[in-house]
C-alpha cells in the first residue's frame, strides 16, 4: 500500500522543523559572504581584439580568393590553437619576466570569435587587471612577430588593444550571487534533512500516531500534568474546601 503526504502534511513538518532550516539558511548564507568577502581573490579580465584578413601578397601566384568566408574561418579556427600554443606563451613568459609556467598561463588565456566573423578576441584573465592587460598585448604582439615564419603569411591587425580602466570591476567572485544561491542550497537542504528526520522519527507521541503508526484504535488518553497544573489543582483543591468550611460553619450558626 503507497503512503500519500497531503499538503498540510508538509508544511506541519516544515513548521516543526522551520528552526533548523532556519540555521541553515542564515548559515550558508553567512558562510558564503565571508568566503567571497574574505577569502576569495578577485579577479579582473582584459580583452584585446584583432582582424584577420586574407593575405593579399603575391595573389597573383596563390589561390586564396576560392571561397573567402570558408578560408577565413578555417584560417581563424587555426590562430587560435597557435596563439595558445606552448610556442607564442613560453616567449611571452620570457619576455615579461612571468613566474608561471606556459601552462599555466594558457589557463588564463582564453580566444573567442563569433560565427563568420574575421574579428577575434582574446581574454586574459588575472588577479591584477593591470598584469592581464599587459599579457593580452604581449601575447598579441608575440603571436604577430611569428606568425609569418609559422603560417608565411602576415594578416593579422590589431583592432582594439588591451586597456586598463579606472574602476575595474572583478569578474569573480560575484558575493551577491554566491549568497543567493548559497541561501537557496541551505533551504533545500534543511527542507530535506528535515524530511528526513521526520521519516526516521518512529516515535508515537499523540493519539494520531497510535492510530495511524500502529492501527489500533483509541479507547482512552491521559493527560500530561506539569508542575503548574499540579500547583493549580492543589490551590483550587483548597480553596474548594475552604469554601466548603465556611458553608459548614454558617450552616451551623444557622442552626
Amino acid at each position: 500500500m503507497e503512503e500519500t503526504i497531503s499538503l498540510k502534511e508538509i508544511f506541519e513538518v516544515i513548521k516543526k522543523r522551520f528552526l533548523l532550516i532556519l540555521f541553515l539558511v542564515i548559515g550558508a548564507g553567512i558562510i558564503s559572504a565571508v568566503v567571497s568577502f574574505f577569502v576569495l581573490t578577485p579577479t579582473y579580465q582584459s580583452s584585446t581584439q584583432f582582424i584577420v584578413s586574407q593575405d593579399n601578397n603575391n595573389n597573383e601566384t596563390s589561390n586564396i580568393e576560392l571561397n573567402d568566408i570558408r578560408s577565413n574561418v578555417e584560417i581563424i579556427n587555426t590562430y587560435n590553437e597557435i596563439i595558445i600554443s606552448n610556442r607564442i606563451l613560453s616567449q611571452v613568459v620570457e619576455e615579461m619576466n612571468l613566474t608561471i609556467s606556459p601552462g599555466a598561463l594558457a589557463e588564463k588565456l582564453s580566444v573567442s570569435s563569433a560565427e563568420n566573423s574575421q574579428v577575434v578576441t582574446l581574454t586574459v584573465t588575472d588577479e591584477s587587471q593591470t598584469v592581464a592587460a599587459d599579457i593580452a598585448n604581449t601575447t598579441l604582439e608575440v603571436f604577430r612577430e611569428e606568425l609569418p615564419e609559422l603560417m608565411n603569411v602576415n594578416n593579422v591587425n590589431v583592432l582594439s588593444e588591451a586597456v586598463v580602466s579606472e574602476n575595474p570591476t572583478p569578474v569573480s567572485p560575484k558575493p551577491l550571487l554566491n549568497i543567493a544561491i548559497a541561501l537557496v542550497l541551505g533551504g533545500m537542504i534543511g527542507v530535506g534533512l528535515a524530511f528526513l528526520f521526520e521519516y526516521l522519527d518512529n516515535t508515537i507521541k499523540t493519539e494520531q500516531d497510535v492510530e495511524n503508526k500502529l492501527g489500533l484504535p483509541i479507547l482512552g488518553a491521559v493527560s500530561h500534568m506539569n508542575e503548574e497544573d499540579l500547583l493549580m489543582g492543589n490551590s483550587r483543591r483548597a480553596s474548594n474546601n475552604q469554601k466548603g468550611g465556611q458553608e459548614y460553619v454558617q450552616a451551623k450558626k444557622t442552626v
